[in-house]
């Protein structure tokens, strides 16, 4: 039998009543996004979240109209079992959550996003409400991330995590978006830009798991997640260039610390080559720009010069790392270690090419090429003589270069000194590979002119640290060159008094730049102090133990001279001695060169008396 009219005409009621809720829901919806994402940007300094205050209300009026159709259940046929009524109050739970933690009203932000993850627990697998979870999660994983409460921050996002997981694998249908529960059905999405939007709520997922996977100290993980983060941005292609391109530059120096070089150089290639994917060059008279646009090629500029910084760490840590695997004892190169390792390299090479990165490639087949082709310019394997160090050399100091146009002395001074002192460091490193003594030489004196032409533009009382940095670094170079020009003079029949006059210079010049150091260590009164800073304490016995050795080097026909050089010899190294005597800790971090100290501050005064007796005997 047909139903009563009477009730069908209130059903009808019901469905036309419901339907009139929901266009007003849509519509306050939708202006409550453009209120909170477009409208905000433009709100004045004095009212900065007038718009995000007005979404709110207009968020607050929704969700007490849905909670009323929640309680109502007028027979609304199946809709308010299948939850549709919860499922829009979760979704407003998610935007009033937002809207609170981007006002700074973190508390009742945590309130809202909780109730969200609450209502939807019970059917977390259905593919209307999922997505909204895992939004829900991962912004309570920002929320206790920014509070540093770490631990909590990871329990949501890897429940986030298990989540997308789980679904993937048990459901698999691209989910609803968390908007279209209040579009009207003609506008929803289809499954392709479902499918689309779902990964990227994943995607942020795994970055912000990144992050604090990275503040717990869990590196290893955190590169992981960082790196597929990567990828999916490139595959789903949802980035921004210059951020992709700095986070590839940046995880690039988690695997140059790992000695995986060619993880590292495959980060940097896609980081050089998204980097050019930027719109809009800028232009070659910034004076006619507008200041926004000053700004914008400003910070382009210097995003530039940050990933050419990480290319200069890359060579300058291939070099570095090379070298102390080749080096012997003393520091020189190991002809038999050398050797060896071309053998072993070159099997690890063949080995690496069969199974070419396929843990970790970046982007499409076209992205591929032009990440290649900037790899094929530097090498990823060691180097194992002057010729292929000379190679990286090479592409480091073009980013050196790269790097000095916008990190300039006179607006980034401590910036430019870094690269500065990278670049001495490549010039260091590629002076072990160079077998010819007086080329060395050469490679140091380039450092030293490099070094002091920054060091003489720095005022110490406002850059204390950078010159004491460049002092000891000054002082060591110069130290180098003098050890290779006593040992060139070694080999030679007897010494000419030009090669007498260049080894007396160097080793003066290193003592200055040492004292100069020792001089930066003491107090308001000019006294040095009793107990020694632990970042100080090494570097300045290490300048004492050397100049204690630089004069008892230098050469001199002169009886007094070398009597008063022998006893600036003992007093530095007695120094040393009696310091370490005194601070135990000082003896440990000197173990290598104090048993010299010790000898020769024993050896030195049986000299000088042999010395001084001559010297009586002759007068």
């Amino acid at each position: 039998s047909s139903p009563p009219l009477g009730g069908a005409v209130l059903s009808l009621r019901v469905k036309m009543a419901a339907q009139a809720v929901n266009r007003e829901l849509e519509l306050k919806y939708s202006r409550a996004l453009n209120l909170s994402e477009v409208e905000s940007k433009r709100d004045p300094e004095s009212e900065p979240y007038r718009s995000k205050y007005a979404a709110r209300q207009l968020l607050k009026e929704m969700k007490a109209a849905v909670g009323l159709r929640t309680q109502a259940g007028e027979g609304e046929d199946e809709r308010l079992q299948e939850g549709e009524w919860l499922q829009k109050a979760a979704v407003l739970e998610l935007q009033l959550g937002l809207n609170h933690t981007e006002t700074e009203e973190l508390s009742a932000g945590e309130e809202h996003l909780a109730r969200c993850v609450q209502i939807l627990d019970t059917f977390k697998l259905s593919p209307q409400v999922v997505s909204i979870l895992i939004q829900a999660q991962n912004q309570l994983g920002i929320l206790w991330a920014g509070l540093e409460e770490m631990e909590k921050a990871q329990t949501y996002l890897e429940d986030a995590e298990s989540l997308y997981n789980q679904y993937t694998k048990e459901i698999g249908t691209p989910p609803f978006d968390t908007h279209e529960h209040f579009l009207a059905e003609e506008e929803r999405l289809t499954e392709q830009q479902r499918h689309k939007r779902f990964e990227k709520v994943y995607t942020y997922t795994l970055y912000y798991l990144a992050q604090v996977y990275k503040h717990l100290d869990m590196i290893e993980k955190a590169a992981w997640y960082c790196h597929t983060t990567l990828q999916r941005q490139l595959q789903f292609a949802s980035y921004n260039p210059v951020e992709w391109a700095i986070n590839a530059a940046t995880l690039s120096q988690y695997y140059i610390t790992k000695q995986s070089y060619m993880e590292g150089r495959l980060c940097l290639s896609a980081s050089s080559v998204i980097f050019n994917q930027v719109k809009g060059s800028c232009s070659e008279s910034p004076a006619e720009d507008s200041e926004e646009e000053r700004d914008r090629c400003d910070q382009l500029q210097q995003k530039k010069a940050e990933i050419a910084r990480c290319w200069i760490k890359y060579c300058l840590n291939l070099l570095q790392d090379s070298r102390k695997l080749l080096e012997d004892d003393v520091g020189e190169l190991d002809w038999d270690r050398q050797e060896e390792l071309k053998i072993q390299l070159k099997k690890e090479e063949e080995e690496k090419e069969q199974g070419r990165k396929s843990a970790v490639l970046f982007g499409s087949s076209e992205t591929f090429d032009l990440i290649q082709s900037v790899e094929e310019k530097v090498s990823c394997t060691y180097p194992v003589d002057f010729t292929k160090a000379r190679e990286v050399f090479l592409v480091g100091q073009n980013y050196v270069q790269e790097a000095k146009e916008f990190f300039q002395l006179d607006d980034h001074v401590t910036d430019h000194v870094e690269v500065v002192q990278d670049h001495s460091a490549l010039f260091k490193t590629l002076a072990f590979f160079e077998e010819d003594q007086e080329r060395r030489c050469k490679m140091h004196k380039r450092r030293i002119d490099m070094l002091e032409a920054v060091y003489k533009e720095l005022n110490p009382q406002y850059y204390l640290l950078v010159c004491r940095q460049l002092q000891f670094e000054i002082g060591d170079t110069f130290y180098e060159m003098m050890e290779l020009k006593v040992s060139i003079a070694n080999r030679q029949d007897e010494l000419d008094s030009h090669n007498i006059k260049k080894i007396n210079h160097l080793a003066q010049s290193a003592i200055t730049y040492y004292n100069l150091f020792l001089e930066s260590l003491k107090n308001s009164e000019k006294k040095f102090p009793e107990l020694l800073e632990a970042d100080v304490l090494r570097p300045a016995l290490v300048c004492k133990f050397r100049i204690g050795w630089l004069y008892s080097k230098m050469i001199t026909s002169d009886p007094k001279t070398q009597l008063g050089n022998l006893q600036q010899s003992v007093d530095c190294y007695r120094f040393v001695v009696d310091y370490c005597k005194r601070q135990p800790e000082a003896a440990k971090v000197m173990e290598p060169e104090l048993e010299l100290c010790a000898e020769m501050a024993t050896l030195l005064p049986a000299r000088m008396e042999k010395l001084q007796a001559k010297l009586v005997a002759f007068v």
